[in-house]
C-alpha cells in the first residue's frame, strides 16, 4: 500500500499511530524508569537547566527533573501519551515556580511548537528514532533553531542501520550530517543498561550548540 494513503494509525508521523500504541499498552520503548546515564548527566550540572523533552511519552525523566526543581517542558503530540504522562507526573504539573509550572506538559507538534522562554537543554530519548527518515532534516533544523549558542542536545541515539521502524536506526555519519553544521559533539559513551528494543545499538551523546 502506498504510504500516502495509509491510515493515520499506521503512520508514525501522525498522533494516531502513537495513540493506538499507548492506548493498547504496546510501548516497548518505555523503560518505566529514569535511565542511569541521564540521571548522572543531570547530577553533574551546577545549576538547573530549562529543559525541553520532545516526544516525552510517559515522562519519567520530566518527573525526575521536577523532583530536582528543574524547569521542564514535556511535549508530545499524542493526547493519549499526554494522559499517561499526567499519571506519572502527578502534581508536578501544578507546582508553581517563579517561571510557571515546574513541569509544563504540552500536547503539541515539536516542529511547530515555540517555547515560552529560552531553552538550555533538549533531551533526546526515543524521539528521533520514532521519526521517519523524511523528517530527519526537519528535526536537525528544529533543534538548532530552538537552542541558543551554548545550549545542549543530550540523550540516547539509536545508531544502527535499521530502515524499518519505528525505531528507525540512524548511522553515526547520518547523525553527524544532521548536526555538525550547528553543533559540536562533546560527549559520546556506550550505554550499558539499554532496554531490549535498543540493546547494543544506542549511545549517550551530548552536542553543544555553536
Amino acid at each position: 500500500m502506498n504510504e500516502a494513503i495509509k491510515p493515520a494509525e499506521q503512520r508514525p508521523e501522525h498522533p494516531d499511530f502513537w495513540c493506538k500504541r499507548f492506548g493498547e499498552g504496546t510501548t516497548p520503548w518505555d523503560a518505566g524508569k529514569v535511565p542511569a546515564a541521564f540521571a548522572e548527566f543531570i547530577a553533574r550540572q551546577p545549576a538547573p537547566l530549562n529543559t525541553l523533552i520532545p516526544g516525552c511519552g510517559s515522562a519519567w525523566e520530566a518527573s525526575h527533573l521536577a523532583e530536582l526543581g528543574w524547569p521542564v517542558t514535556a511535549l508530545d503530540f499524542s493526547p493519549v501519551a499526554i494522559e499517561k504522562a499526567r499519571e506519572v507526573l502527578g502534581n508536578a504539573t501544578t507546582i508553581e515556580t517563579t517561571a510557571g509550572p515546574r513541569v509544563d506538559l504540552v500536547c503539541a507538534d515539536f516542529f511547530t511548537f515555540t517555547p515560552g522562554q529560552r531553552l538550555d537543554l533538549i533531551y533526546e530519548r526515543a524521539f528521533l528514532c520514532a521519526l521517519p527518515r523524511k523528517l530527519w532534516a526537519d528535526w536537525g533544523r528544529r533543534v538548532a533553531e530552538l537552542l541558543p549558542a551554548g545550549g545542549r542536545l543530550a540523550g540516547f541515539f539509536f545508531l544502527c542501520e535499521q530502515p524499518k521502524g519505528p525505531p528507525f536506526g540512524i548511522l553515526p555519519e547520518q547523525l553527524a550530517e544532521l548536526l555538525n553544521s550547528n553543533f559540536e559533539p562533546i560527549e559520546d559513551t556506550a550505554v550499558t543498561e539499554s532496554i531490549p528494543v535498543f540493546a547494543g545499538r544506542e549511545r549517550w551523546q551530548v552536542w553543544q550548540r555553536r
